[in-house]
């Protein structure tokens, strides 16, 4: 197998078509327009689950069982605003996430039934509009271990979580996307490197044994004014050890507002050899951990990310709805999408 045995080398080429010639649309954020909906526990639980052990209000991912005509509703309002790529909601569809909830055992299908979801939803948007292909991004979360700082100040050298441990767990999750209909794989909100080059393992591995490949985007998240992700690199630092993956993309998303997360998009679109994706929250939350920026707020920052030529993704994570998505739509459409230039290496 080679870099370029696509799984559907077609999907791939009307990708880089429209990369080409326009900066694509992510979608926004799948929890807060959960979140608008105020669910009660039997809304999560649904029939299935009615009798489980443990509660299950807040395991958003588990919608995709108990609630998929909602999870399919809200990917359908994100493409009516004309977003090109749709993520599937599996930010937690994971065995170490799940079993919070004792759901370990639900995580491939949370997966596979999610990305099916997603891609009944684009089908049916692409089918209305032909020339227009629309993107089923298969999310993996960051897990809620890290596998490179002890969670026990008293102990540095102990670790929650093994590379294994995250190895097979983003093993088993990958395979649910695959099967699914997933178009791409996107490994997102990564505050630990450690963690990204576990699930950059299980990819290769996932493609080794199918023999085929999927585009990858790689999205990591600056935690605070540091300007460093959680496990101490710096954007530049971020890519170099990810490069090796020769990922189709590579951004920052989540933690940050689009002002406070430019810079760190320029640092990256600097040295990246590749795409440049961004999705930032609206904003920084209030006291109330809501978020407040409007879309046209947030569309008048997003606009200047296009006008400097950083990116090739846009889209919104916290606290972004529709509206906030459709508001960049129409800011950063006059813009050409970021040249991809070879760079040197470090």
């Amino acid at each position: 197998m080679t870099r370029d045995t696509w799984h559907d080398p077609k999907r791939v080429d009307a990708l880089r078509d429209a990369l080409a010639e326009r900066i694509l649309l992510l979608d926004g954020a799948m929890g807060t327009m959960i979140q608008a909906e105020v669910l009660d526990e039997d809304d999560f639980r649904g029939e299935r689950f009615a009798d489980h052990e443990d509660d299950l209000k807040g395991n958003n991912d588990l919608l995709v069982l108990t609630r998929p005509e909602l999870i399919k509703r809200i990917h359908k309002e994100f493409l009516e605003v004309g977003c090109d790529f749709i993520e599937t909601n599996t930010f937690n569809a994971n065995r170490i996430s799940q079993a919070d909830y004792s759901l370990e055992e639900l995580a491939e299908e949370l997966n596979f039934e999610a990305a099916k979801l997603a891609r009944a939803a684009c089908d049916e948007a692409e089918a209305a509009t032909p020339t227009r292909p629309r993107f089923v991004v298969g999310t993996l979360g960051p897990t809620n271990r890290t596998a490179s700082i002890s969670p026990d100040v008293s102990n540095p050298g102990y670790r929650a979580v093994t590379f294994d441990d995250l190895v097979s767990t983003y093993s088993e999750a990958i395979r649910g996307l695959l099967d699914g209909g997933a178009d791409l794989l996107m490994v997102e909100t990564i505050f630990d490197t450690l963690n990204a080059k576990a699930a950059i393992f299980a990819i290769e591995q996932e493609f080794d044994r199918r023999g085929a490949r999927w585009p990858v985007l790689i999205s990591g998240t600056i935690t605070d004014a540091s300007g460093r992700t959680l496990s101490g690199q710096t954007p530049e630092a971020f890519y170099h050890s990810v490069r090796h993956a020769e990922p189709f993309g590579v951004g920052f998303n989540c933690a940050l507002g689009a002002d406070q997360l430019k810079k760190h998009i320029e640092d990256l679109a600097r040295v990246a050899e590749c795409l440049v994706s961004a999705h930032p929250n609206a904003g920084l939350p209030n006291e109330f951990g809501e978020y407040d920026q409007t879309p046209a707020q947030m569309a008048e920052i997003v606009r200047t990310y296009a006008e400097d030529g950083l990116i090739n993704i846009i889209g919104g994570c916290c606290g972004t709805t529709p509206a906030h998505l459709d508001a960049i739509r129409e800011a950063v459409e006059p813009f050409p999408p970021r040249k991809l230039e070879t760079k040197k290496a470090a």
